[in-house]
C-alpha cells in the first residue's frame, strides 16, 4: 500500500505541468448566499478564516477551529466524534451554517466536526453569540459559517494538496476555479484515511487499536447569470465516511459507524433598483449505520431527511435604512429502529432592520417566530449597536434572546424519549471592544448568557437509565480576545495571531462548573516568509475540564505545539512542499478523559496551484 501512495505522489508531481493553464483571472463580482451574515453582523463577533489558514488545517473542520478560535474540543481520540464547547455551552448549542442553511443533525442535534473536510470552503466564519433570531435552533453559542463564494469574470485556478503522514497517514484534496462573465463553477474532491495506530504515550505496549478510519467529500457550486438582475446558483456537497471507534485506556472496542450526508440548494437571486430577493430550496439528508462489532452485519442505523424552503426578500427604504422579511418552511422526516416514523414542520417568519444614524452610530434588530405542532416556540429576538468611536476604536453591544429545539433522539428514543420536552431558551449580552493601530488589531469581547430548561439525560432514579428532561439551568460569562498583527519588509513577511478565552459556566443547582468547559483556552499561530520559503508555529493551551467521573474527575491541562516549513518550486505555478510536526514536544495528553490523543508525529505535503 505504501509503495502505491509513493507512486502516485510521483505521478502528481508531474502535474504542474499536466494542470498548468494561462491564468487570466479579472473577478469583477462575487456573490454569497449567506446574505444575513455578511449584512447584519455588525453589533456582534466576527472572524473569518481565509483559505490561506484553512490551507493549514485542511484535513477536518475540528483542526483548523482548535488552533484559530476560542472554540474548545471534546474530541473522542485523533479523528474520533469530535464536539464543541463555545461560551461555555453544549455541542447542541452551536451551529453550522452551510451556505447559509442550519446544517446541524436533526437526530441527535449536533454536528460532529471531524465528518467536515474544509478545503472545498472559500473562507470560514466564526460568529459569537445568539444568532437564532436568523439561523433558527442551536444557535446559542454560535454559529460556524462554511461558505462558497462565486465569482463571476474571466479566470481559471486549480489547485492539488496532498499529504501522507504517520500511523499509515493519507490526504488529498483538490479544488477547481472557473468563471466568465456569465457562469461560475467551483469543484472539489477531497479523500482521507488513517491506520491510526498510534501508540499511547507512557505505556509500553497499548495503541490506539480499530481506530482506523477513512472519509470521502465532494462539494459543488454553479451560478449562472440569466441577465443583469437575475442569477442562478446550484449548491452541492457529499460527505460519506467509515470509522472504527477505538476504546479507552480501560477497554477495547470492536464497533465502526458508517455514515453519508448530503447537502443540495438551488437558489434564484433577483435585484432590481432598491429591491433584492433570493428564494432558496434546500434537501438536506443523513444517514448512519453503528456496528456493535465491526465483524458481524448487525447494526443499527437512522436516517432523516430535511427539506427547506425560504424567500428572503431585501429592501433599502433609505440609504442608511435597510429591511430584510424572510419567510421559510422546514419539513424533517426521521426514520430509525429507535426513533420509528416521525415528521416535524416548522414555519418561521423573520424581520431584520439596520440603521446607520449617523457616520459613526448605527444599530440592529432581529426578529422571529416560529410555529409547529411539536413545540410552544418563544419570539425570538436580537438587538445591537455599534459606535464608531474614532478610525481605531470600536465599541460593539448586543443583546438577544436563543432557543434550541429538541431532537428526534430527545423526543423519541424508543423507551428513553420525553415528549413533553421543551425548547431551551437562553438570554444573553455581549459588550465589545475593537482597537486598531497601523498592523496591529485586537479584539476583546465580554458575555454573560443565562441558559434556561437546557436539556439533559440523566439517569432514572427507578431503573437507572439515561432520559432527558428540562432540569438544568446554567449561567456562563467570560471574555475572548483576538489580537493580530502583519508586518512586511521587502521580501520578509511575518504575522501573528493569537486567540483567549476565559469561560465560567456553572450549573445554577451545583454553583459547579459544567463538565468538559474549560476556564482557560489559547491558541498562538506565527508565520514567516522569505521569499519562496515558509516557517509556521502553532501552539494550544487548554486549561483543566471536569469529567462526569467519580474516579477521575479532571482532564488535566495540556499544551500542544505543531511547526512546518516548506518551499516553493514553482517559477510560473506554485508547487511548494513542505513538512509538519505535530505534537512537537511530545505532550502526554487527553481531551475526553481514558482517551489518549497522539506523541510526535509528522507529515509530509505537496501543494499545487494553477
Amino acid at each position: 500500500m505504501t509503495a502505491k501512495k509513493l507512486f502516485l505522489f510521483c505521478m502528481f508531481l508531474v502535474c504542474e505541468f499536466i494542470f498548468a493553464q494561462h491564468d487570466t483571472i479579472s473577478l469583477r463580482e462575487v456573490l454569497v448566499s449567506d446574505a444575513q451574515l455578511k449584512n447584519f453582523s455588525n453589533t456582534q463577533s466576527v472572524t473569518v478564516l481565509n483559505d490561506s489558514v484553512i490551507a493549514k488545517n485542511a484535513a477536518s473542520l475540528t483542526t483548523l477551529l482548535n488552533y484559530n478560535s476560542t472554540l474548545y474540543f471534546k474530541e473522542n481520540g485523533l479523528g474520533m466524534v469530535s464536539s464543541p464547547s463555545f461560551r461555555g455551552t453544549t455541542a447542541q448549542q452551536t451551529a453550522v451554517i452551510w451556505n447559509g442553511i442550519n446544517i446541524n443533525s436533526q437526530l441527535n442535534g449536533l454536528t460532529d466536526f471531524n465528518t467536515i473536510p474544509v478545503s472545498g470552503f472559500d473562507n470560514v466564519t466564526v460568529r459569537g453569540g445568539g444568532g437564532s433570531s436568523i439561523y433558527g435552533s442551536s444557535a446559542i453559542g454560535g454559529s460556524i459559517h462554511l461558505n462558497n463564494e462565486l465569482e463571476f469574470g474571466n479566470g481559471f485556478s486549480n489547485a492539488l494538496h496532498l499529504n501522507f503522514g504517520s500511523f499509515n497517514t493519507f490526504s488529498a484534496a483538490y479544488n477547481l476555479k472557473a468563471s466568465n462573465t456569465n457562469t461560475s463553477v467551483q469543484a472539489g474532491l477531497s479523500r482521507n484515511s488513517s491506520e491510526n495506530d498510534y501508540q499511547y504515550l507512557g505505556t509500553s505496549d497499548k495503541r490506539n487499536e480499530n481506530g482506523q478510519f477513512y472519509n470521502t467529500s465532494v462539494n459543488a457550486a454553479f451560478g449562472y447569470r440569466i441577465n443583469s438582475h437575475h442569477y442562478l446558483k446550484l449548491y452541492s456537497q457529499l460527505f460519506e465516511g467509515e470509522r472504527h471507534f477505538s476504546g479507552t485506556l480501560a477497554a477495547r472496542s470492536k464497533s465502526k459507524y458508517r455514515d453519508v450526508n448530503t447537502r443540495n440548494l438551488i437558489e434564484w437571486f433577483a435585484t432590481s433598483g432598491k429591491w433584492t430577493s433570493r428564494t432558496r430550496t434546500a434537501f438536506l439528508s443523513e444517514q448512519y449505520q453503528y456496528f456493535e462489532n465491526a465483524k458481524t452485519q448487525n447494526f443499527e442505523s437512522a436516517k432523516a431527511e430535511t427539506f427547506i424552503a425560504k424567500y428572503d426578500l431585501n429592501y433599502i427604504l433609505h440609504p442608511k435604512v435597510t429591511a430584510n422579511f424572510v419567510i421559510d418552511y422546514t419539513q424533517t422526516k426521521g426514520f430509525g429502529e429507535q426513533i420509528g416514523k416521525k415528521n416535524r414542520s416548522i414555519g418561521a417568519v423573520t424581520f431584520l432592520m439596520k440603521h446607520q444614524i449617523t457616520r459613526r452610530i448605527g444599530y440592529e434588530i432581529h426578529v422571529k417566530k416560529e410555529v409547529t405542532d411539536n413545540y410552544e416556540s418563544p419570539i425570538l429576538s436580537s438587538i445591537g449597536t455599534y459606535f464608531h468611536a474614532s478610525k481605531n476604536y470600536t465599541v460593539l453591544f448586543n443583546a438577544s434572546k436563543n432557543f434550541r429545539i429538541p431532537t428526534f433522539n430527545d423526543l423519541y428514543w424508543q423507551g428513553l424519549g420525553n415528549s413533553d420536552l421543551n425548547p431551551e431558551s437562553s438570554y444573553q449580552l455581549e459588550v465589545g471592544q475593537q482597537f486598531r493601530y497601523r498592523k496591529w488589531f485586537l479584539s476583546a469581547t465580554a458575555f454573560y448568557m443565562d441558559i434556561r430548561d437546557m436539556i439533559q439525560w440523566n439517569p432514572d432514579d427507578t431503573d437507572g437509565n439515561f432520559r432527558p428532561d428540562n432540569i438544568a439551568a446554567v449561567s456562563s460569562y467570560g471574555a475572548e480576545l483576538l489580537l493580530t498583527y502583519e508586518k512586511k519588509i521587502g521580501n520578509h513577511r511575518a504575522n501573528i495571531r493569537s486567540n483567549y478565552a476565559y469561560v465560567i459556566s456553572e450549573d445554577g443547582e451545583t454553583h459547579r462548573q459544567l463538565i468538559y468547559v474549560p476556564m482557560h483556552k489559547a491558541n498562538v499561530n506565527l508565520a514567516y516568509y522569505y521569499q519562496k520559503f515558509s516557517f509556521d508555529y502553532q501552539f494550544l493551551f487548554n486549561g483543566y475540564v471536569f469529567t462526569p467521573s467519580k474516579k477521575y474527575n479532571i482532564v488535566s491541562e495540556y499544551f500542544v505545539s505543531n511547526v512546518g516549513i516548506g518551499y516553493d518550486l514553482g517559477n510560473k505555478y506554485t508547487c511548494k512542499i513542505g513538512v509538519r510536526v505535530l505534537n512537537l514536544w511530545n505532550e502526554v495528553y487527553q481531551s475526553v478523559l481514558q482517551r489518549p490523543m497522539p506523541g510526535r508525529n509528522y507529515s509530509m505535503c505537496l501543494t499545487l496551484k494553477m
